[in-house]
């Protein structure tokens, strides 16, 4: 410190005002491919998009994914990569008059410099149907170069006219050994990153942000920066990052899970079909999952009702009078305590023996009624009226006589046909207690 030093600061302190003017996370945003962390899917060498880009051979493209793994920044780079001019837009605060004044601008660019546009559009879903169809001419034209990013299934989110002139590009959380990567970049960095301090982080530090940004590179980095400024430093100047000042610098991890989109429908399906597969741990992990995010815990109940009995079915009717207890239970307690229901009958559900021959038998049968010629009830099964205009027709009394099952024998079982053409719709498993199913019907059929 001289008393050349504006305000009293030292070299150090001004480079840290400086820097601290752009979030860590804005500064240390990519310039290049190689820069671009995860999404080795789609950016190693001879991949789709990478030859799309480093050919400047795209037209529209929409990335899908979750927060902070790398949409903008993609779009970034690409615009720089291919010297395009680059506009950003916000679905959230754009309206129609901005995205024709946009437009505007990207024609005059065009003519007066020969540059192309790239016309970025993060929150994508936000665009209504009227602000999506005002670009479809545009991007049939070329006016724009469109990108596109969405953290929602853009086949539910994004009008289908749009969908049909883009290509779709999924991003994929960002592994934790690169987010450590990125982290140690940041730290030595002295232009864009944090190395103008004296900082060291603890490995064990490193992995905590990683593990808890769960893919986010963004949230990894903005708790890098909380953790470095606001620790103390020691009388060298110098700042430590220890686990526990990393514990404290990020926050809990935020379920991404939207009840009217791909959390909601992804979710239950992970559950629905970790019970099927007979897999209990998988199955808690996805019950827990919901209620945590504040699932209806009788939308949850409704379906392990369903799986009871479509998926576990006559192996074990037990399970649907447990799918049934459980929900009427957890209606009745509600949250916490019908986690404990709920959880009873996700395990026994997910452990029980599984047979899906009614679920098979009624959709067969369904097929039939709707796609088949209508069978006319059998004479000696309808009423007595129908019985009389039958015996008008000639048909014999011993075909329209019915006969009463329970007069006949010990087994209360006569051979009769209920059904024109002998169709067969329900063929029972081995499985659990329809294995007995299948025997006696076996032995009934028999006797036929």
């Amino acid at each position: 410190m001289d008393l050349f030093t504006p305000h009293g600061k030292s070299e150090e302190q001004k480079d840290e005002t400086a820097h601290g003017s752009m979030p860590l996370a804005a500064r240390m945003r990519p310039e290049t491919l190689e820069e671009v962390a995860g999404q080795k899917h789609l950016l190693s060498d001879g991949k789709l998009l990478r030859r799309a880009i480093e050919t400047d051979r795209f037209s529209s493209l929409i990335f899908y994914g979750p927060p902070g793994v790398g949409k903008t920044t993609l779009a970034f780079v690409i615009a720089k990569q291919t010297s395009a001019y680059f506009v950003m837009l916000n679905g959230v605060e754009s309206n129609v008059s901005d995205i024709r004044d946009k437009i505007a601008e990207a024609k005059a660019r065009q003519t007066l410099h020969g540059q192309k546009t790239i016309l970025f559009v993060d929150e994508l879903h936000r665009f209504n149907k009227a602000q999506q169809d005002v670009l479809l001419p545009h991007l049939e034209r070329g006016t724009v170069r469109f990108i596109g990013a969405t953290t929602e299934n853009p086949f539910f989110a994004i009008n289908s006219a749009m969908l049909s002139r883009s290509q779709i590009f999924p991003l994929e959380p960002v592994p934790d050994e690169e987010i450590i990567t990125l982290l140690r970049r940041a730290i030595s960095d002295p232009k864009r990153g944090l190395g103008f301090m004296k900082l060291s982080v603890e490995d064990d530090a490193l992995a905590h942000l990683a593990l808890k940004a769960d893919g986010d590179v963004r949230k990894a980095l903005t708790a890098l920066e909380v953790a470095a400024l606001s620790t103390p430093r020691g009388a060298d100047g110098s700042v430590c990052v220890t686990l526990e000042v990393a514990e404290e610098s990020i926050q809990k991890k935020a379920i991404r899970y939207d009840r009217m989109g791909d959390g909601h429908y992804d979710t239950i399906s992970a559950f629905i079909k970790s019970m099927r597969g007979s897999d209990p741990d998988a199955a808690l992990y996805w019950l827990a999952f919901m209620l945590n995010a504040g699932e209806d815990i009788r939308f949850i109940a409704r379906r392990l009702v369903i799986c009871a009995s479509e998926d576990v079915g006559l192996a074990d009717s037990n399970a649907l009078r447990v799918a049934l207890a459980a929900a009427q239970a957890a209606e009745m307690l509600g949250m916490p305590e019908a986690r404990i229901p709920l959880a009873h009958a996700t395990v026994y559900i997910a452990t029980a023996p599984k047979s899906n021959s009614a679920y098979m038998g009624i959709n067969a049968a369904l097929k039939d009624v709707q796609e088949g010629k209508t069978l006319a009830v059998p004479d000696h099964l309808a009423t007595p009226t129908r019985k009389k205009l039958a015996r008008l027709r000639g048909v014999s009394e011993e075909d329209t006589t019915y006969k009463y099952a329970h007069d006949f024998g010990e087994e209360h079982f006569v051979p009769q046909a209920y059904l024109p053409e002998g169709r067969v719709y329900y063929h029972p498993t081995t499985n659990g207690l329809e294995l007995r199913i299948s025997e006696r019907l076996q032995y009934l059929r028999n006797k036929h």
